[in-house]
């Protein structure tokens, strides 16, 4: 099946403007992005919850500010969506796990706020892998998501929601979450601009807990400077959030059309040899693309980033199985009544959690067992901090570093989903950002023979996001312009 290029509700920036100036109404940019969404959800099905009347209110809300002349927000009637394990206050928040079912938070997380205060309208909460864990979206309790390119096709994951709806067109700016690659896997394999910032750059606060030293909150749209602006939005110190930078937002917006002249850019060869030819043939071409704007293009070999995988495998099961105890059936969410506090527990995990969160858990405590900590948990952690270490040392030479994305384009619906192994190196180039803890962006870059999408990453030092979204910004210049959504199937 091909896809249509559309141009979906315009971008961003355009948007806002026009909002403010009064040219259009928030309330009119709404009900196209509705329509839209209603004439694509039964086909793709991005969302587990579409918050019509709240988002009509909010949307006629920001139409008053501007008839009074106030200023409503960066983001003035921007319709968004935004990924289901992000708490939006009254608004059901499930991560797509039957566990959750019926619980509304009494509160809104740090970056929700900060969208509102932006003006942006929330139209929904975006499907994913229950409680993010996946690469395909095939984990929800609530069904898959599919991808706009292709319907046959998986949209990737954990944020596969979020993804497809940006690159369908329903919004043109979606939110979501990334522990090991769930905002960037997604954004390539359907055709959209996906960042995962540094950790600490945005606040953690109102986040469902997978992975906490791992788990960040990045944007996902059909341009670089629209990922950028939404970036800006959300970024920023927040005391409720202890591991929080202490620093204002990054100003990246003002320099994304600085070019590359002078950049010195690492194209990582360790990855090259375990991705498809399409894969590996777009990094190629985005580093000719980014020579010929004036860097100086070399290979590097870091070999510890291939360490990255099994030291993340243990890692993120071993924090999850500790966030999760709190499901439990005591405090929220589903409940299995049994004869003992012990047998209600197990009925209510056994019921509420899916077969692939229970495999993480058990992994996860296993790997923190009396016995087995320092032979797993223990190692894994040297391992991450050898992949610190490189690229500390890839630094010193390098301004960035650019690797494939992903190792395939999408691919079918249940070709991987029996193979835990398979699904998980999905993963492969994408997990030592979040464990070094540094931003990465993908950019859709080139199409595969098939007619999908290609992306191609950038990889920064810590706090490297201004240049990191300037090298984006060449790389989106770059590339064919049918590469990249929205796009109606």
């Amino acid at each position: 099946m091909t896809a249509k290029q559309s141009r979906g509700l315009g971008s961003v920036s355009e948007i806002a403007a026009s909002v403010r100036s009064g040219e259009v109404s928030a309330r009119s940019v709404l009900d196209k992005a509705l329509q839209r969404v209603g004439e694509l959800e039964g086909d793709l099905h991005c969302f587990n919850e579409v918050t019509t009347e709240k988002a009509t209110a909010d949307a006629d809300a920001v139409d008053r500010m501007v008839a009074s002349g106030a200023d409503p927000g960066p983001l003035a009637g921007v319709p968004i969506a935004l990924k289901d394990n992000l708490c939006t206050e009254g608004i059901p928040t499930t991560c797509s796990s039957r566990i959750l079912a019926g619980w509304r938070p009494p509160y809104d997380a740090t970056a929700v706020a900060r969208l509102r205060i932006a003006g942006a309208v929330l139209v929904g909460k975006t499907n994913l892998d229950e409680f993010a864990m996946g690469s395909s979206t095939e984990n929800s309790a609530f069904g898959p998501t599919r991808n706009p390119w292709d319907p046959t096709c998986v949209p990737g994951g954990s944020s596969g929601g979020s993804a497809a709806a940006v690159a369908s067109g329903m919004v043109p700016l979606a939110f979501g979450t990334d522990t090991g690659g769930s905002i960037r896997q997604p954004a390539s394999l359907c055709g959209v601009v996906g960042v995962k910032p540094t950790y600490g750059v945005v606040s953690r606060y109102g986040l469902i807990a997978f992975a906490s030293s791992l788990d960040q909150i990045g944007p996902f749209a059909a341009t670089v400077a629209d990922a950028a602006l939404g970036l800006e939005v959300v970024a920023g110190h927040d005391p409720m959030d202890s591991t929080s930078l202490d620093r204002p937002a990054p100003s990246i917006l003002a320099s994304l059309g600085d070019g590359v002249s002078g950049l010195r850019v690492g194209i990582v060869e360790d990855f090259l040899s375990d991705v498809s030819p399409e894969c590996s043939a777009a990094v190629a071409a985005a580093g000719e693309a980014l020579a010929a704007g004036g860097a100086k293009v070399e290979h590097v070999a870091i070999p510890e980033v291939l360490l990255g995988l099994p030291a993340y495998y243990v890692i993120a099961p071993a924090e999850a199985s500790s966030n999760l105890s709190r499901y439990d059936g005591v405090r929220y969410g589903l409940r299995v009544d049994g004869p003992d506090v012990e047998t209600m527990n197990a009925r209510t995990r056994g019921e509420g959690f899916g077969a692939e969160v229970k495999r993480r858990i058990m992994i996860g405590t296993y790997a923190l067992s009396a016995g087995y900590y320092d032979a797993y948990y223990g190692q894994a952690q040297k391992a991450r901090t050898l992949l610190i270490r490189a690229f500390e040392t890839a630094y010193r030479t390098f301004d960035v570093l650019l690797t494939p994305t992903t190792p395939s384009v999408a691919f079918p619906f249940g070709s991987k989903v029996d193979d835990p192994i398979e699904m998980y190196l999905c993963d492969l180039c994408s997990i030592p950002s979040n464990l070094a803890g540094h931003p990465a962006v993908t950019v859709p870059f080139a199409l595969s023979p098939e007619g999908l999408p290609v992306g191609v990453q950038v990889l920064a030092p810590a706090l490297g996001e201004a240049l990191m979204m300037r090298v984006a910004a060449s790389l989106e210049q770059a590339a064919p312009p049918g590469a990249r959504g929205p796009v109606t199937p």
